[in-house]
């Protein structure tokens, strides 16, 4: 079937024929009005509403049969009066006079076919289905008219304000690459600018692309970046929207940007809680991947994905305003958390969740969900859950909601280190790019609290899927601290909380110290080694052996891998993938110090890797398990060091940890 050419076209004071007086007729009428055309009917007969219309003033009636010469002068004509003959003769008619025509009858027949149409201000959308299924285009109508609300309008009505600006005040070699800074702020803030503030943010970005010469340049570490700033953030629909608040912050202050999305572990895998897929970072290691090979200048994080401890040559420049840190009860039948009655499901990702939610409600049946916010409301809509844990701040940064919502209060459910917060992250040598995003985007208030919050977690050293909460609230000039460490199924609790006044990091670092201390020192040893087992470990210098090594374990199953457990229970990063990319992506630049071959299915899911891994000079200690893997190792040219005595899980792990221990190379 022939696709159809989408034009728009004005028909403001152009002359209009609509042969046929009935419903349909009445409805074309309604949306060549509203487009501007001066409309005339001709028919024997007219339903009351085309009546009224010419009453009015509005339209001209012509009540007699269709006659040739209507066609006159005519822009555009419409056959519709249910009788498929007479429409032909209105379709002959306009043919011979060249005047497009539309035979409701026969849409072969006619030159076009009218879509339905969403308006929002000056914003049309259009949605033809080429006659095939209009139940269909009105449920996509619909669909739009939810998603693109009055703000689209508003925000386009000041795009359209700027455009005469940037016309009549910006050179023609900058005015594009104006408008598309501009194009790319946030929505809400798009549509709540004021004239005054909409002329500021031109003259602003003009003055950046003029002082930089049309390449605006900032120093870092031996290098200059050229063009706009590039912000490096995950893909999922929360992660845009949280990086495009950002863009617009720094674009008020004369800083463009533009988005490159990156694929994080934490995205890719859907089929094991977050804690299972093991060591902090799962969201964020790619995105620092990308500063490193300078594919981007900054990154944009959800502050409670970041690790407690950065890499040395990265640092946090910012921290924006913080929106409502709580977590929020969602349900599509109940009205809070207190009424869910016993054994019903709720679904959530995060063992702090886990563990606070079986600590006061111990009846309720908590499982994991994975997927982003609207993924996870779609299946609270499909009842696979009586309930869902979120983020109050991601529901109010998507405008999304459940039937039922209800924000938990902290003394029910601590949040986690930095949620409802946006940290902006950077390499570490680049100072001056570091100043002008923390003049635009940072608040002091809220990086003095997440700051105290974060300190708490790195003297905890719990990492960020251990079950913690941490939440700092200023009351007045003193920043108040409570946290809590829980058992993971819930079974014990200890809370602590401090507060003195706070002016500086150095203070609020304090606070944090301070407060995990106090848990530490309330905390038996049963506790610490269930929901801190790594810190338990290194307390009875017991230190993880494994500590600060790399191993690549590929995967050729979905189930949870018991190697990486086990490998991780003694310190070992370990990083799972099932191809290539997965490999590339979860290293980040690094080379593993351990290649992992449980099967000879393991080796060919990595081929790509290994062909390029040959050709770097450190070569990686390569551990197999059975003669099927040595083969398929050494066929791919990396004969095994070491092969599992047993093709066991434990007898694989644990000759690998030996031969490490004994003979691993720098």
């Amino acid at each position: 079937m022939p696709s159809s050419y989408a034009i728009a076209l004005d028909l403001r004071d152009r002359r209009v024929v609509v042969v046929g007086g009935g419903d349909i007729a009445e409805r074309k009428v309604g949306g060549l009005l509203a487009a501007g055309a001066k409309v005339a009917v001709v028919a024997p007969e007219v339903v009351p509403a085309l009546r009224r219309l010419a009453l009015e003033g509005r339209i001209e009636i012509v009540e007699r049969r269709f006659v040739e010469s209507d066609v006159d002068g005519a822009r555009l004509i419409f056959a519709v009066t249910g009788d498929p003959a007479v429409n032909g003769q209105v379709v002959a008619a306009a043919r011979s006079r060249n005047v497009l025509v539309d035979d409701a009858s026969d849409g072969r027949r006619g030159d076009f076919t009218t879509a339905l149409v969403h308006r929002v201000g000056p914003l049309t959308f259009a949605i033809d289905t080429g006659g095939l299924a209009p139940s269909f285009a009105k449920r996509v109508r619909d669909e739009l008219a939810a998603t693109f609300d009055t703000r689209y309008g508003e925000a386009a009505e000041a795009v359209g304000r700027a455009r005469s600006f940037v016309l009549a005040r910006v050179a023609p070699p900058l005015r594009a690459r104006v408008m598309h800074a501009l194009a790319g702020l946030d929505i809400d803030a798009l549509a709540s600018l004021q004239p005054s503030a909409l002329e500021e943010f031109v003259v602003a970005t003009v003055a950046q692309l003029e002082a930089c010469a049309c390449d605006h340049v900032v120093e870092g570490h031996g290098a200059a970046l050229e063009g706009p700033l590039v912000a490096a953030t995950r893909a999922s629909p929360l992660a845009l929207r949280q990086t495009q608040t950002v863009m617009s912050a720094l674009a008020l202050h004369g800083v463009a940007s533009t988005i490159l999305e990156v694929s994080t572990r934490g995205d890719r895998i859907h089929d094991r809680a977050l804690d299972a897929l093991g060591g902090d970072g799962i969201f964020v290691k790619e995105l620092e991947r990308a500063l490193r090979e300078r594919r981007a200048d900054y990154a944009v994080h959800s502050c409670k994905d970041l690790p407690s401890v950065l890499p040395r040559d990265m640092r946090i420049v910012a921290i924006g305003p913080r929106e409502d840190a709580r977590d929020a009860f969602c349900s599509e039948r109940f009205p809070s958390l207190a009424l869910l009655p016993p054994g019903s499901i709720v679904g959530t990702s995060s063992p702090r969740r886990r563990a606070q939610l079986l600590a006061t409600f111990p009846a309720l049946r908590v499982e994991t969900i994975r997927g982003n916010v609207d993924t996870r409301l779609r299946h609270l809509r499909e009842g696979r859950y009586d309930a869902i844990v979120l983020a109050m701040a991601g529901l109010l940064r998507l405008s999304v909601r459940a039937t039922f919502v209800e924000p938990i209060e902290p003394a029910t459910m601590l949040p986690a280190p930095g949620q409802g917060a946006l940290a902006i992250e950077c390499r570490a040598a680049d100072a001056e790019l570091a100043a002008r995003i923390s003049a635009a985007f940072g608040d002091v208030s809220s990086e003095l609290a997440v700051t105290a919050e974060r300190a708490f977690l790195r003297e905890m050293r719990g990492g960020c899927q251990a079950p913690l909460g941490a939440f700092a609230r200023w009351e007045g000039r003193s920043l108040r601290l409570e946290a809590t460490l829980l058992a993971p199924d819930g079974s014990r609790q200890i809370r602590a909380q401090h507060a003195f006044e706070v002016s500086d990091a150095a203070g609020a670092e304090r606070l944090g110290v301070e407060v995990a201390r106090d848990l530490l020192g309330r905390a038996d040893g049963q506790l610490l080694r269930e929901a801190l087992p790594a810190r338990e470990r290194h307390e009875a210098g017991d230190e993880l052996p494994l500590a600060g090594r790399i191993f690549l374990l590929p995967r050729t199953q979905a189930r949870p891998s018991r190697i990486a457990a086990a490998l991780r229970t003694i310190g070992a990063e370990v990083v799972e993938a099932a191809d290539e990319d997965d490999a590339l992506a979860g290293l980040a630049g690094r080379t593993p110090h351990v290649l992992l071959f449980p099967s000879s299915g393991s080796v060919r899911a990595l081929a790509g890797y290994l062909a390029a891994l040959e050709t770097r000079t450190f070569r990686p200690i390569v551990a197999a398990m059975g003669e099927a893997s040595s083969a398929a190792a050494r066929a791919a040219g990396f004969p095994p060091d070491v092969v599992a005595a047993e093709a066991t899980t434990g007898a694989f792990v644990q000759n690998v940890t030996r031969y490490v221990l004994r003979g691993d190379r720098p």
